[in-house]
């Protein structure tokens, strides 16, 4: 629970930023256990606050390690649960926690007094019932209290107990009992509400199988996932899932990766391909060589990041904490005033009586807890879609966001080029342009040799790798095919001839062509290019219908880049950047409103950083741009860009509104209180039933809507114009 409620410590450090080294991350238990600590037992926290009794044993890496003599507490404001301690004690259920069955004893003792109380008229029997509900309400808070007080610490559990024993002292006992139930069951559902929200992020953990089948000494053998490492062979049979991280040595199968990526359509998977824990093997077994233990793979790190995360505060978080720590103090001091002032000027029992008033209704609990229920929700909710947002800082900024800068190499494009036409002349065939190609390309190492050999049908036997092969740097390759000289390169290397006009025509389209020749006589061109996502046309109109203006940023030349941005809606384009040109752009375009810069390699790590928001693609494994990026999508489905931000959005809108409602009632009952016009039970009423709608409103931010995955697969690409024959489109693969 909070600091606010135990009492705050100012000097406690913060917890480890999200870019820590792998080497830093916990060792992560498989079981069942919570992700918010034990449950609660502390001041005006539920029962047994972790802020002021923390766990005997840390947890490796936990920020109660890394920072002794702190408080433990993830957030100086009323509402984030302590870290956690891996205990497996987490209740399933409201009526289960220890505090929410305490806070129901209370007020079923509380109903019992004044229903005794009116039917009977039996004042003892009603104060004796009364009595016995302060105490089981007060047992979830009024223990930490005294603790926070021998650590010197103020919090809005303080304010609560004096103001239940204060109503005792005179006689008021059926409003210290309201009181005491009133704010106990508040508390407890706002330890349940942040629970549960975190409960999601746990169950990512529990994805991992329970048993793992390994090759040793040539036998197959079932083991703890947790005694994987590297270099063990795993054996994935159809419909298991991952143990975790590793490459594909023999097989293959379609994985569903969706419970991690958020991304609905299998990937197809053969040797050498890179997997992750937790994705569903398809039809076929798979032989999977592990890269990483169970405790460091992607999917621990990835909870390990988002637990981190969620202790980050955004500005309006930090807002509400320095409005509300220092009122409890001020709080204090305006009751105290009111009750000295008031007794020598006129009644003693009155003037009390309404500084305790004061006390309960200048409690700022709801008012502090508005912010981090609300963003412990929406992160939640966004790990489960795939996304991973690190914190409410970056939470904030990118619901703010009204711009969004866009790289177009394997952002906008899957930086997987592919051969789209085939041009030949009237005396040779596709075929034979392609063949002399591939021969050509077989053992090169050309970034474009990939796009060509990818080409070569796959019913087909391979094709014989030229002889005396020789790369000629920035012109093209020569060699022997079918012992005849060969060569392939770029126009002004080979003469395009009468394939000039459909040369120019590709590349004004945004392609790399590439001629090809045979005993010195030209067969054809090639036209290469690295395709649209299919679903970026969507996603990018999808941006504009919410508003925000869209632009691209890339290295390549200004003709391809403008094909691409046309195809994909966008209008704002800027070619030939450097990486540091990308940056300088990037904040140039932010003043003028926030702007979010979405990439995918090291070379958008400048522009990343500095951005309003750094969004990477395709996170998933990549420790860069998880590293980097303020949030990383873990898919490379571009749709989920608009869900993300819609989802932002509405979390800060969430955010806004229960600090409002939060912020009127203070300001309300205040006044109000201190000139007598509301009770103690009035207000104590007022007060709680505010708390548990800002807690209600802010778990609202955990509702996935339509943003958790994909609608559907994304749409087939369409083949690009060819004069004589066009190749299909390679398909899109992961990277």
């Amino acid at each position: 629970m909070s600091d606010l409620c135990c009492g705050a410590d100012d000097d406690r450090p913060q917890a480890r930023p999200a870019h820590s080294r792998t080497a830093d991350l916990p060792v992560l238990s498989l079981s069942p256990r919570p992700l918010g600590g034990p449950e609660p037992t502390g001041d005006g926290c539920g029962d047994g606050c972790a802020c002021c009794a923390p766990p005997a044993t840390p947890p490796v890496g936990s920020p109660w390690s890394a920072a002794p003599g702190g408080d433990g507490c993830g957030d100086p404001t009323c509402s984030a649960p302590a870290p956690a301690d891996h205990g497996s004690d987490e209740p399933t259920a409201l009526w289960r926690s220890r505090s929410a069955q305490l806070a129901g004893l209370g007020g079923a003792l509380w109903l019992a007094s004044v229903l005794v109380g009116w039917l009977s008229g039996d004042g003892v029997a009603s104060a004796v019932l009364a009595g016995g509900a302060v105490l089981a309400g007060g047992l979830t808070f009024v223990p930490g209290t005294l603790r926070a007080l021998r650590r010197g610490r103020l919090g809005v559990g303080t304010l609560m107990t004096v103001a239940m024993l204060g109503a005792i002292a005179l006689g008021a006992v059926g409003e210290a009992a309201m009181l005491a139930f009133l704010f106990s069951l508040a508390e407890a559902l706002e330890d349940y509400a942040v629970t549960r929200t975190r409960r999601g992020l746990r169950a990512l953990l529990d994805l991992v199988p329970a048993r793992a089948t390994v090759l040793r000494g040539g036998r197959e053998q079932e083991i703890d996932p947790a005694e994987l490492i590297p270099g063990d062979v795993l054996v994935v049979k159809p419909g298991e899932r991952l143990a975790t991280d590793g490459r594909v040595r023999t097989g293959r199968s379609s994985l569903d990766t969706s419970a991690v990526t958020g991304e609905s359509v299998p990937v197809e998977v053969g040797p050498g391909t890179e997997v992750f824990a937790a994705s569903v093997n398809g039809g076929g077994a798979l032989e999977v060589v592990v890269t990483a233990r169970v405790a460091e793979n992607s999917l621990a790190r990835v909870v390990h990041i988002v637990e981190e995360a969620q202790e980050r505060k955004g500005a309006a978080q930090r807002l509400a904490a320095r409005i509300a720590r220092p009122l409890v103090p001020t709080v204090f001091l305006a009751a105290a005033l009111i009750a000295v002032l008031g007794s020598i000027l006129g009644d003693p029992k009155l003037w009390i009586e309404r500084a305790l008033v004061v006390l309960v209704a200048a409690s700022p609990c709801a008012f502090a807890i508005a912010v981090p229920v609300t963003v412990v929700a929406a992160i939640g909710a966004a790990t489960r879609a795939g996304v991973l947002i690190k914190g409410g800082a970056a939470l904030e900024s990118l619901g703010a966001v009204h711009a969004l800068a866009l790289d177009k190499t394997g952002t906008l494009t899957r930086n997987r080029p592919a051969v789209v036409a085939i041009e030949a002349l009237p005396t040779s065939s596709p075929d034979q342009v392609l063949a002399v190609a591939a021969a050509l390309e077989a053992r090169s190492e050309h970034p474009l040799a990939g796009a060509v050999l990818a080409a070569w049908p796959a019913g087909q036997a391979p094709v014989d790798p030229a002889a005396g092969t020789q790369a000629l740097p920035g012109r093209g390759v020569t060699g022997l095919v079918g012992g005849r000289p060969a060569r392939l390169g770029k126009p002004g290397f080979l003469d395009p001839g009468p394939l000039a006009p459909v040369v120019t025509a590709h590349q004004e389209a945004g392609a790399t062509v590439v001629l090809v020749e045979a005993a010195g006589e030209l067969l054809g061109a090639l036209a290469i290019r690295d395709e649209l996502r299919p679903e970026a046309g969507e996603a990018v109109a999808a941006l504009h219908r919410m508003g925000i203006a869209t632009a691209m940023l890339t290295g390549d030349n200004p003709r391809t880049a403008a094909h691409l941005a046309t195809a994909a809606g966008i209008d704002d384009v800027h070619a030939e950047l450097r990486p540091e040109d990308k940056a300088t752009l990037v904040e140039r375009l932010g003043r003028r409103g926030r702007v979010a810069m979405v990439g995918d390699g090291i070379n958008d790590a400048p522009a990343l950083a500095t951005a309003g928001v750094g969004i990477a693609m395709g996170a998933m494994g990549a420790d860069v741009a998880i590293e980097t990026a303020d949030v990383a999508l873990m898919g490379e489905d571009l749709r989920q860009l608009p869900r993300t931000l819609a989802h932002a959005r509405r979390a800060r809108r969430i955010m806004l509104q229960s600090l409002l409602l939060s912020g009127a009632i203070l300001v309300v009952l205040i006044p109000l209180a201190a000139f007598g016009v509301l009770g103690l039970g009035t207000v104590i009423i007022t007060h709680e039933l505010a708390e548990v709608l800002v807690i209600a409103n802010g778990v609202r931010a955990g509702r996935l809507h339509d943003h958790r995955r994909p609608a559907g697969p994304a749409p087939a690409p369409q083949p690009a114009a060819a004069a004589d024959r066009r190749t299909p489109l390679a398909a899109g693969s992961r990277r």
